[in-house]
């Protein structure tokens, strides 16, 4: 490390300006993949969890957590991936979901039919159960005739 060493509060203030690699406008810790942020042998340690296993964005996301860490003068870090327990959309913040809706990314939710985030409708239908990435599929708008991407909802 080259400076003092920061709180753990910096820390995730750090992790807090990283945004996903899939979807910009989310950032991993609003996302829910942002476990644990702690101190072991005098360095950092962030545990991941994936959105599921395999992701593709894993490489990027740590590759994208060190060189925030490193630009911040903070290294080295070790950072641990946790598949158990396995992430869920639960874990997304309240301020994620609402990030996704305004990107026109209907958030995950339990309900039968996908809100629209264009117009608000859920008067919605599945056009693929596979979307942009794994994690999301593409609705269609009855009412506005939209087509939007839904987030899948997955939960432990």
């Amino acid at each position: 490390m080259t400076h003092a060493e920061p709180r753990t509060q910096d820390l995730w203030e750090i992790l807090q300006a990283i945004p996903d690699p899939e979807i910009p406008v989310i950032s991993l810790v609003e996302l829910g993949i942002i476990r644990t942020v702690e101190w072991t042998h005098q360095r950092p340690r962030i545990t991941i969890s994936p959105t599921y296993v395999g992701c593709p964005a894993n490489d990027v996301i740590q590759e994208d957590i060190r060189k925030a860490m490193s630009d911040a003068g903070i290294g080295p870090i070790d950072i641990v991936t946790a598949l158990a327990p396995p992430w869920t959309t639960d874990w997304i913040t309240p301020a994620g979901m609402d990030k996704l809706r305004a990107y026109g990314i209907a958030p995950p939710s339990r309900a039968p039919t996908h809100t629209c985030p264009q117009c608000g409708s859920t008067q919605t239908q599945i056009v693929s159960p596979f979307g942009s990435t794994p994690c999301k599929g593409i609705a269609r708008c009855l009412s506005c005739t939209e087509p939007f991407e839904f987030f899948k909802c997955s939960a432990t």
